[in-house]
C-alpha cells in the first residue's frame, strides 16, 4: 500500500474514498434486515442481491490477490463479504422453509460451484499475465450484469410514475461509488476496473434523473368521504393488498318495549354503527 500511495496518490486517494463509500453501501441494507429481526420475518422479499453481491466481492477479492498492489480492493471486498455472508445467515434464519432451501441452493451453485469453476479453470488453464486477463474480464462481465439489474426498477418507476421503489440516497451513493471506483481504475490504469463502473455511473444518472421527474408523483391514497344514509360499508382485510367490501342495512332502533329484549343481543360495535351516516374508505 505504501507504494501505491507514494506513486500514485490520486490512485491512492480515490481507492480510500472507494473504500469509505462503497461501506456506506453495504451497510445499507441494515434497516431491512434489523426489521427482519424485529418482525422474525422475511416479509417475502428475496435474498438473490446478497447472495449475487458476496459472488461479486469473491471475484474481485481473487482478482486483487492476482494483481500487484491492489490492496484496496482486498481490503473492502473482505469486508464487503463478511457483511453480505450476515446478511444471508438473518435471511436463513427467519426466511419460510421454502425460501430457506431455494437461497441455500442458489448460494451452493453460485457462490460454491461457480466461483470454484472458475478458480479451478483460471489455475488450470492460464498463468501469468493471462490468468489476470481472463478473470479480468470475468469480473467486467460480471460486475455489468450487476449494473444492469436495476432496469426491472426503472422500468416500474417510468410505469407506476412513483420513486418509493428507488429512494434516491442509494441511487446517489451508487452513482457516486461508480465515478470513485473509475477514477480509480483510470488512475492505475486498471480497465476491468473502470469499464463497469462507466455503466454503473450511467445507469446511475438514469436513476437520479428519474426520480427528480418522478418525485412529486409520490402522494398517499386519496381519503374519501362518501354519505351512505342507509348503508354501512364494512371492510375486512384478507390479506396484504386484499379487501372485500360487505354492504349490511341499517337497522332502526325503536324506543318502544316490545323490541326491549332485542336491543340486548347488540354489542357495542353494532350500537356504534347505528349512529354513524358517513363512512370513511380509503380508495
Amino acid at each position: 500500500m505504501a507504494v501505491l500511495s507514494l506513486d500514485h496518490p490520486w490512485a491512492f486517494t480515490f481507492g480510500i474514498l472507494g473504500n469509505i463509500i462503497s461501506f456506506m453501501v453495504y451497510l445499507s441494507p441494515l434497516p431491512t434486515f434489523y426489521r427482519v429481526y424485529r418482525k422474525k420475518s422475511t416479509e417475502g422479499f428475496q435474498c438473490v442481491p446478497y447472495i449475487v453481491a458476496l459472488f461479486s466481492a469473491m471475484l474481485w477479492i481473487y482478482y486483487a490477490l492476482l494483481k500487484p498492489n491492489s490492496y484496496l480492493l482486498i481490503t473492502i471486498n473482505s469486508i464487503g463479504c463478511v457483511i453480505e455472508f450476515a446478511y444471508i445467515i438473518v435471511y436463513l434464519v427467519y426466511a419460510p422453509k421454502k425460501q430457506k432451501i431455494c437461497t441455500a441452493k442458489l448460494l451452493i451453485v453460485l457462490n460454491v460451484g461457480l466461483f470454484g469453476l472458475i478458480l479451478l479453470l483460471t489455475l488450470l488453464l492460464s498463468k501469468g499475465p493471462d490468468r489476470v486477463h481472463i478473470l479480468g474480464w470475468v469480473c467486467v462481465g460480471f460486475s455489468v450484469s450487476v449494473f444492469v439489474a436495476p432496469l426491472s426498477v426503472i422500468r416500474l418507476v417510468i410505469r407506476t410514475k412513483s420513486v418509493e421503489f428507488m429512494p434516491f440516497s442509494l441511487s446517489f451513493f451508487l452513482t457516486l461509488s461508480a465515478v470513485v471506483w473509475f477514477s480509480y481504475g483510470l488512475f492505475t490504469k486498471d480497465k476491468y476496473i473502470a469499464l463497469p463502473n462507466i455503466v454503473g455511473f450511467v445507469f446511475g444518472i438514469i436513476q437520479m434523473v428519474l426520480y427528480i421527474v418522478y418525485k412529486k408523483s409520490k402522494q398517499p391514497a386519496p381519503i374519501m368521504e362518501i354519505k351512505m344514509p342507509d348503508t354501512v360499508i364494512e371492510i375486512m382485510k384478507l390479506g396484504p393488498t386484499e379487501k372485500t367490501f360487505g354492504v349490511h342495512p341499517i337497522i332502526e332502533h325503536e324506543h318502544n318495549s316490545a323490541q326491549g329484549d332485542q336491543n340486548e343481543h347488540y354489542d357495542a360495535n353494532n350500537e356504534e354503527r347505528t349512529k354513524e351516516q358517513f363512512t370513511t374508505i380509503e380508495v
